[in-house]
């Protein structure tokens, strides 16, 4: 079906599930990323938080890596284009860094050291000044030029170098006349000259700073002797007096006219930021640093300009609430969830697939069917995980004839038994409550505004209800902790055990009774197994929301 088609250079589409990601939140996002790249799509599953113990265990299990972790809707520098990181070191000529710009067609460049960190920035338009300024800005430039540079770029050969330079950046063109040199100023100067040793005795006699001979293939011995008594470097131009004169300008190291103070950002600035940022500049394209301060390319006002944020698809929830950061930024191209429809809209149309079904895995499992896209065994076990981990081994009652019927099918294609896989699954995964309670609790936790109550709602996998009966005190510590650093109305911790057919309840903040109203303890009892309450959505919320209201 996907035959020819090369999704390399297509921009990435994001599946995601929720915030504090269960396991059919997060195999749901890798299975469809499968279903989609085998549509042709560039898919990359993601989650939102850490992976859980099942989840691992099922990923471990079955040979898939983590998802990535999606920190924002929004697009970085990095996840952008950019224009590629072609820099000049500080070293390079002005002749040089023209002639480079042309090549590349670049309007501007970094100057980077030998670790490729900016510490400068040249444009077109500081190469401007050097022809259009002032004179006073190359007189500048000359006094630093060295004999080496110089030779290179008129093409030539430096003759004789001198550590003692003495030059003051003035540049003389000796042409000759009746009264031969003695109407030149030519001390400290770099002099250009034609190919006559009686005129270039005189010169270097007279101070000159260095000596530029034109026509010329060779320089007497006894003119190299008097520069090297007098301080002062001969170069062999391979250029005529005119192109000599126009190059020589430009032979100077671009260290002596970049710009030190150099506006850069770091590939993880986030593209609107940047586009605030640039507002408040002059430059069309700005160096992009990775966190060692490397520069890694450049992004120009056109990038800025034309970008959009990150394309995602939503499995497993449709609250914008429960998604990624800034998720209303974002090009949501679809949704395919079982949960309720709360405040979900788009700016644009999208597809949207919700079905009254105990788990997401369902859904997608449906949709490679429809598609007679078939469904790889190790990825048939995974559904088949997230399946039964969402509808309790069958016992949740949002379970539905389909979710049974799919995972009959899934455990065919794994070769699995569903009563063994899934028994496997909840024991081995079950949390330690040793390992921390405040981690567990936090785990899998949602908000909700119930008429006006701040709510949150914690439900947590054990082997036993007992294990967390033992440990009522700490568990009541952290629920007050967390009623107080969150400024809720009601705290709750579920916790439900599959063996124990059941659930015991936990709660704090100011209208915790109404926890024991929804779900009464026995006489002489505080904490008592709710026999058959296993689903966050469809029995426990439900049963608050009316204690609540009421």
């Amino acid at each position: 079906m996907t035959e020819g088609i090369n999704t390399t250079k297509q921009e990435p589409v994001y599946i995601t599930g929720h915030q504090h990601p269960d396991s059919d939140s997060i195999v749901s996002a890798i299975a469809y990323a499968f279903f989609k790249r085998a549509m042709g799509m560039r898919a990359i599953p993601c989650r939102l938080g850490p992976v859980r113990a099942e989840a691992k265990y099922l990923l471990e299990r079955f040979g898939f890596e983590e998802p990535v972790l999606l920190e924002d809707a929004r697009k970085k520098l990095r996840d952008i284009e950019l224009d590629g990181p072609e820099a000049i070191g500080p070293e390079t000529t002005i002749y040089e860094t023209i002639q480079i710009m042309k090549e590349k067609e670049r309007s501007a460049f970094a100057v980077v050291d030998q670790k490729q960190k900016v510490i400068g920035y040249v444009s077109r338009s500081d190469l401007a000044d050097i022809g259009l300024g002032d004179t006073a800005i190359n007189i500048e430039l000359m006094k630093h030029a060295s004999g080496a540079d110089i030779a290179k770029i008129i093409n030539g050969r430096l003759v004789y170098e001198d550590a003692e330079t003495h030059l003051n950046g003035k540049v003389s063109i000796v042409a000759m006349s009746a009264t031969g040199t003695d109407n030149y100023e030519v001390a400290d100067r770099i002099v250009i000259v034609g190919n006559d040793p009686v005129t270039e005795r005189k010169l270097i006699e007279a101070g000159a700073g260095m000596l530029v001979i034109v026509w010329g293939e060779t320089v007497d011995a006894d003119i190299l002797e008097a520069a090297r008594v007098h301080h002062c470097p001969v170069i062999l131009s391979g250029h005529g007096a005119m192109n000599t004169s126009r190059y020589i300008f430009i032979s100077p190291r671009v260290e002596l006219i970049m710009q030190k103070k150099v506006t850069c950002f770091n590939e993880n600035e986030l593209a609107e930021d940047v586009a605030a940022k640039m507002a408040r500049t002059r430059y069309r394209t700005y160096p992009v640093l990775d966190d060692e301060g490397r520069l890694v390319g450049y992004v120009g006002r056109n990038h800025i300009m034309s970008y959009r944020n990150k394309k995602i698809i939503l499995v497993d929830h449709n609250e914008f609430s429960q998604s990624v950061k800034a998720v209303e930024k974002a090009q949501i191209l679809e949704v395919v969830d079982h949960h309720r429809i709360n405040d979900f809209a788009t700016s644009q149309p999208v597809a949207f697939r919700n079905e009254i079904v105990g788990s997401t895995a369902t859904i997608i499992a449906t949709m490679y069917r429809e598609n007679q896209i078939p469904i790889p065994t190790n990825l048939a076990g995974l559904l088949l995980g997230a399946l039964l981990s969402d509808t309790l081994l069958f016992q949740s009652p949002t379970t539905t004839q389909k979710d049974i019927d799919t995972a009959n099918l899934l455990a065919a294609l794994a070769n699995l038994d569903i009563e063994t896989f899934g028994t496997e699954m909840f024991s081995k995964s079950a949390p330690d409550l040793e390992q921390g309670i405040q981690e567990k609790i936090v785990q899998d936790i949602k908000f909700y505004n119930i008429d006006g109550c701040q709510t949150m709602i914690s439900q947590c996998m054990v082997s036993s209800v007992k294990d967390a009966l033992e440990k009522e005190k700490e568990i009541q510590s952290n629920l007050d902790k967390l009623v107080n650093k969150k400024g809720l109305d009601l705290m709750v911790a579920v916790f439900t055990s599959i063996a124990d057919e059941g659930s015991v309840f936990f709660s704090a903040g100011d209208i915790k009774s109404r926890v024991e109203d929804a779900f009464p303890n026995k006489e002489g009892e505080t904490h008592s197994l709710q026999k058959g309450i296993f689903s966050r959505k469809s029995q426990i919320l439900p049963a608050l929301t009316a204690a609540i209201e009421a």
